[in-house]
């Protein structure tokens, strides 16, 4: 089911990257899900894996997504000692790419905690445009939330896409990024798509270089971002890690540890 998911999800994408597309506004969000089995309807998900591992990368079902037949170089995802712990280093340099998670979790008051740090922003980035919508480190969580609650226009899109893919994409993902000038807490739409919007946690270079903690409540901030839509907050159905440079021709690095997700 997963390879199958991959290979149509892979020819979407492909069509996708078309400039005459009628789908290019929900790149962003197929990007992100390519190679990702995102359907619900399967009880089998895991639950979410450590980051940690002695390997060079986190163990299954954690793995790199980027674009079908990507021609761009793939934003770099290794773990490493840092500072007396392993944890997981992301480069990206004009790069695209996300390390990705499937889940398959009950709405409820989801805390999703993390440590990151990031050494180099990219310096060009401008979450406000497309050409600048390229983000140093984030964080993002997909949510299966019903077609019918998605404005007329975008759930068309989604419906096409669903009957391309023969698979249910998610209708929401919230991301939490650093980023290089937005202020702390600024909330915004993806540039491309509505499908996924933004929460700005760190901003600027104050903290460059230091271990920042966050804590979410993920119910919270789905209600804040999409509780226009929906009062309800839906299943949780993946997470991602990544970072991207490939619209500003940028460069960016950064760190993650203790990803955890619990009730």
């Amino acid at each position: 089911m997963a390879a199958r998911f991959r290979l149509r999800v892979g020819a979407l994408m492909a069509l996708t990257r078309s400039p005459l597309c009628i789908l290019c506004p929900l790149c962003p969000l197929f990007a992100l899900l390519a190679a990702f089995m995102l359907n619900p309807a399967h009880g089998d998900a895991p639950a979410l894996a450590p980051l940690s591992s002695t390997g060079s990368m986190p163990p299954s079902p954690w793995h790199v997504a980027g674009l079908p037949q990507q021609s761009k170089p793939l934003t770099r995802f290794s773990l490493v000692d840092l500072d007396g712990r392993r944890v997981l280093r992301v480069e990206a340099d004009n790069s695209y790419g996300n390390l990705v998670h499937p889940l398959n979790v009950a709405p409820s008051a989801l805390q999703l905690a993390w440590k990151w740090r990031v050494d180099d922003l990219v310096s060009a980035a401008d979450l406000r445009t497309k050409a600048g919508d390229d983000t140093a480190l984030k964080v993002c969580v997909f949510f299966d939330l019903a077609h019918e609650k998605i404005p007329f226009g975008e759930r068309q899109l989604l419906r096409i896409a669903n009957a391309r893919a023969a698979e249910s994409l998610p209708g929401a993902t919230v991301c939490y990024v650093w980023d290089n000038r937005l202020p702390v807490d600024t909330a915004i739409d993806n540039a491309y798509t509505r499908r996924m919007r933004y929460i700005v946690l760190q901003g600027g270079p104050e903290h460059l270089g230091q271990w920042m903690s966050e804590r979410r409540d993920v119910s919270a901030d789905f209600i804040r971002l999409f509780g226009a839509e929906s009062a309800q907050v839906p299943p949780v159905i993946g997470l991602a890690v990544g970072a991207d440079a490939d619209n500003t021709h940028g460069h960016s690095l950064g760190y993650v540890a203790d990803l955890v997700l619990r009730p």
